[in-house]
């Protein structure tokens, strides 16, 4: 089976969904867009686990839309799940919401780094086109876009988060209403693309009211397992589905399937760092030795405390509606101290954890405040573990390698045990869980805790950095063009530089925007 189509969009997700709905925008382009997972069409098809968020805690990462990936944090940790969302909207579909976005410092170092087209200044329309902020109109605001941004009205903040602030003001942080603001850092309340209790993802925002288009080919449950090559362009896909394989032509080749799906594709083609390919008998067709390596994500823990009795633990309440932004005083990402919403601790209303750390089972842990560092200096790696694409790749994040990582987070740990002895807690907060004193006042023993703990905050990102010929990290231009290949581009969390001070869902979707609008330029 052969089709030809102008654009051949691998992976329906966060910023996949996005760049098939704009580049069918033009009636003379056909555009196929292929996902591995279900597909959804309107709001009244989503399942409710996809639809409602914060319904249930344990369905913000639901087992039966998702990769069920797992990797390893540390060489001390057992292993660790990876969420990616598989079906359409992606990881946009099953995930917390949160929407805070990138700082102007993130996107200029980008350019700086040889990416000249992805300065603050550049990105910043892009943010404004797809969102909807329903708290504030401004310049740097979207008031039209497909993706609604919401924020709870102090009201209906929860005690615990009531708390926090309070806890925040009195700490000497800032109180910051819109933590999107370009010069934002403090304390306030959290953006949300979630409007009346429904997860607002790509898939509703973008491809819903793109469907009616004929350009447009929508198809679940395709799996892209290798791509076809004429000499250097790439030509086509290969494709499983329905346990029959085929392949599917197109005029461009476009990767968004995530920092695990694109890079791990890109190797099982041939592409990537040439020894570790012809170890496992794959013929080499590029020498990228950047594909799958700088996988960037934010490293967090927690400090958890069992709710004062009679505080209720309901699954069905929010579990984020606030958190703190601020500069750490110490060195941050390679870089001097000092630097602007380095970290980040979420007041997480209602805490679960995991039965074992790779299964599927929640159980209510406590209230707890969730430290994140959000400029990591380490990095892992993504490499192959079989030349068979049902065969996941490995996922090496390697936190905390990095000893300035760990005095950061042990720093985090014991400013939030600060926090939870305001008076505003004192009815609040029980026992302290985690972590215990003994481990809290030494440094040795809370790294070795924090090395046993630590965990992801599901923003990887990285694996194929955006960059000049000259980087040899780099795998991509900065208009996602594969170095040394035509045809072939790639387009989602995988191609930052390194991670953004924020959650990457707002980030992720802003690319699919700016690739969008870079490559109707260039047509």
């Amino acid at each position: 089976m052969s089709v030809c189509y102008d654009v051949v969009v691998v992976g329906g997700g966060t910023a996949g969904a996005i760049i098939a709905a704009r580049l069918s925008e033009d009636p003379q382009r056909s555009v196929l867009l292929l996902e591995a997972g279900p597909d959804y069409a309107g709001l009244e098809q989503l399942p409710p686990k996809i639809r409602d968020g914060y319904t249930t805690a344990a369905d913000i990462t639901p087992s039966d839309h998702d990769w069920r990936f797992t990797g390893r944090a540390t060489p001390l940790a057992g292993p660790m799940l990876v969420p990616r969302g598989r079906l359409t909207g992606g990881s946009s579909a099953v995930n917390g919401q949160i929407f805070l976005r990138g700082i102007p410092e993130d996107f200029d170092a980008w350019a700086a780094a040889g990416n000249p087209r992805w300065g603050f200044e550049h990105v910043l329309p892009a943010f404004c086109r797809l969102e909807r902020d329903l708290d504030f109109r401004t310049a740097y605001h979207g008031a039209r876009g497909p993706i609604p941004v919401r924020r709870f009205a102090r009201e209906a903040w929860l005690a615990p988060q009531l708390a926090f602030h309070a806890a925040c003001l009195d700490a000497g942080f800032a109180d910051c209403p819109d933590l999107n603001a370009p010069d934002a850092s403090g304390v306030g309340p959290i953006p949300l693309n979630n409007l009346d209790g429904v997860r607002w993802g790509t898939n509703l925002g973008y491809l819903d009211p793109a469907r009616h288009r004929l350009n447009l080919t929508v198809r679940p449950h395709c799996t892209a397992v290798g791509l076809v090559f004429e000499g250097q362009r790439a030509t086509g896909v290969q494709v499983e589905s329905g346990g029959e394989r085929f392949v599917v032509r197109g005029g461009e080749i476009v990767l968004s399937a995530g920092a695990v799906g694109s890079p791990h594709l890109l190797l099982l083609s041939g592409i990537g760092p040439a020894a570790e390919l012809e170890a496992l008998g794959l013929p080499v067709r590029a020498d990228l030795p950047g594909v799958g390596r700088n996988l960037r994500d934010h490293p967090h823990l927690y400090a958890t405390w069992r709710p004062a009795f009679g505080y209720p633990m309901l699954p069905q309440l929010p579990r984020y509606q606030t958190c703190l932004r601020y500069a750490s005083a110490l060195p941050a990402g390679g870089g001097p101290a000092g630097q602007r919403n380095d970290m980040q601790i979420l007041m997480v209303s209602y805490a679960t954890e995991r039965v074992d750390r790779g299964g599927d089972g929640l159980r209510p842990l406590g209230i707890t405040l969730l430290p994140v560092l959000n400029l990591a200096a380490g990095q892992g790696t993504l490499r192959l573990a079989a030349a068979d694409a049902a065969v996941q790749p490995d996922l090496d994040f390697d936190l905390l390698a990095a000893a300035e990582d760990r005095a950061r987070l042990r720093e985090a740990l014991r400013l939030c045990v600060r926090l939870a002895g305001h008076a505003a807690f004192a009815d609040l907060l029980g026992p302290r869980l985690a972590p215990a004193p003994d481990a809290l006042d030494d440094d040795r023993a809370l790294d070795a805790w924090m090395l046993r703990e630590v965990i992801h905050t599901n923003h990887a990102s990285g694996t194929c950095k955006m960059g000049p010929g000259s980087d040899p990290l780099a795998v991509v231009d900065d208009a996602g063009a594969v170095h040394g290949l035509r045809g072939l581009r790639v387009a989602d969390a995988s191609i930052m530089p390194n991670c953004v001070r924020a959650n990457t869902n707002a980030t992720t979707m802003m690319i699919g925007e700016r690739m969008a609008e870079l490559w109707r330029e260039e047509a």
